[in-house]
């Protein structure tokens, strides 16, 4: 087992083989687009969960179709009971990446795994079938985000939509293609959010959250700097492994 020791993140997490479980440390505030615990919910762990490079995906290694069962029953194993967020990637969590940001009081911190061999650009028609088999490798961009401030919906929807632009920016900064060679990829098509923060009451509140905000503005930056990040350390697994 691997613990995150560093004392830039504030929040506690570790590596349980191939899942990364950080711990909020109370039940928070989340949205996300994970296949486990997906949109608004209360949890108090989140877990991103490496499965085999294959359409379908594994806990363990055995094959399943249900990701939201089989990633209830990995919290239940991992001791994770206070209401889990799960979400399942390709990438080796050797890859994970994390960076904090903040102002004054008001922290964000980041967690990511990045590939994007699977990426696209949003508006491609989505493939099916056997010329789609070819794009069935490791290729998810999963980022977290943690922050102490109590958020509104709204805000927490910004929040989502601050992190899709900060990602978008940086792919096509570094020029990432889409799988079928078309330029200017957006992101990959099994792309996942997800945002957590205080309940109510519990931390300063936070009714926005756009780009000409503080916290929008921290957003970003931990969002561009995990994933820069994770190109680089995709980029060095690619070349280890051709």
């Amino acid at each position: 087992m691997k613990k995150g020791t560093s004392s830039r993140i504030q929040t506690r997490h570790r590596v349980i083989q191939r899942t990364l479980v950080i711990d909020l440390g109370a039940r928070r505030r989340v949205l996300s687009s994970a296949p486990q615990g997906g949109g608004f919910t209360r949890a108090g762990h989140i877990l991103n969960h490496q499965v085999e490079s294959n359409p379908i995906g594994t806990i363990g290694h055995r094959p399943h179709t249900d990701p939201a069962r089989a990633l209830r029953r990995l919290a239940l194993a991992l001791g994770a009971t206070q209401g889990t967020v799960g979400l399942m990637t390709a990438v080796p969590m050797k890859q994970l990446v994390t960076a904090r940001a903040s102002s004054g009081s008001v922290w964000v911190e980041c967690f990511a795994t990045v590939g994007v061999t699977n990426a696209v650009r949003a508006g491609e028609w989505p493939e099916t079938g056997a010329s789609r088999t070819g794009a069935a490798r490791p290729g998810t961009i999963n980022l977290i985000l943690v922050t102490n401030v109590s958020l509104s919906n709204a805000a927490m929807v910004g929040a989502v939509q601050v992190a899709t632009e900060s990602k978008t920016g940086v792919l096509r900064d570094h020029a990432v293609p889409s799988w079928t060679g078309r330029s200017g990829a957006t992101g990959t098509g099994t792309d996942a959010v997800v945002i957590a923060c205080r309940l109510r009451g519990k931390g300063l509140w936070h009714a926005y959250s756009g780009t000409h905000t503080v916290l929008g503005a921290l957003v970003g930056r931990v969002v561009a700097t995990c994933v820069a990040r994770g190109l680089a350390k995709a980029k060095q697994w690619r070349e280890r492994h051709t």
